[in-house]
């Protein structure tokens, strides 16, 4: 897992909603948030970008960091 930069935001409920996040100098606006869960090595996130690429992210709370647990190919044909 690499640190990413992930801009977030908390809803009432405190829950985590991920709007944007970094990866080698490319920012991907999250079009779509998928299933969340907690494990023992953080808070793991399913998001999509708009071309369908997606990424699971984990939310260090303790750290307050970002980490990407893995990166699945563009799903739409240019």
């Amino acid at each position: 897992m690499e640190s990413i930069e992930v801009t977030a935001r908390f809803d009432k409920d405190g829950k985590v909603i991920p709007l944007y996040l970094v990866w080698h100098g490319h920012r991907y606006t999250i079009d779509n948030v998928g299933r969340q869960w907690q494990a023992s090595d953080g808070l793991h996130i399913l998001v999509m970008t708009p071309s369908g690429r997606m990424f699971e992210l984990v939310f260090l709370s303790t750290e307050n960091r970002w980490l990407l647990g893995r990166v699945e190919p563009d799903q739409m044909l240019a």
